[in-house]
């Protein structure tokens, strides 16, 4: 079995108001994660996702694509434990 993780995405950009965070979270659904996506008050979307290192993986590929709603200027994350709080994927 896979390590089981929660990765944290901070995405800068233009990409609030843009669909971002619904597309995220489609995209989050169909590789199987659990987690959310919410807008900050500075304009970036903060990703929480928790899955396999893999699922996280591929969902930090698909943010930095440039396949995204809006555009992408840059992606930072960090890495943990999961914490097993999350029953699905939301947008908050």
């Amino acid at each position: 079995m896979s390590e089981q993780v929660r990765m944290t995405a901070w995405v800068r950009g233009v990409v609030q108001e843009v669909g971002f965070r619904w597309w995220t979270r489609s995209r989050a659904l169909e590789i199987g994660l659990l987690g959310y996506a919410s807008n900050l008050g500075d304009g970036r979307v903060q990703v929480v996702a928790e899955g396999a290192r893999e699922q996280c993986e591929r969902l930090l590929d698909l943010l930095r694509s440039g396949d995204t709603p809006g555009r992408v200027d840059g992606v930072t994350e960090i890495w943990g434990p999961t914490e097993a709080r999350y029953q699905g994927f939301e947008i908050r």
